[in-house]
């Protein structure tokens, strides 16, 4: 009987530990912050803004290169 109830112990306390760890690894927060928090919509603003930009230089690279490349040609 204390076996089994160290067992279901164990798997209560991993699978809360896995669910926090699990959501902020979904939200690309640390794994060690509080998945309850709510981000202000500034840090979101500021967050898709920065991908934004990251997509549009990488856009601007590859027209770049392509541009180079007919022109060698």
């Amino acid at each position: 009987m204390r076996s089994l109830k160290l067992l279901l112990t164990g798997l209560v306390l991993g699978g809360v530990v896995g669910l926090w760890q699990g959501i902020n690894i979904g939200k690309n927060n640390p794994w060690y912050s509080n998945p309850l928090e709510e981000r202000s919509v500034t840090d979101k603003i500021k967050s898709s803004i920065g991908d934004g930009f990251e997509k549009a230089g990488e856009s601007i690279e590859k027209v770049g290169g392509d541009i180079k490349g007919k022109l060698k040609n």
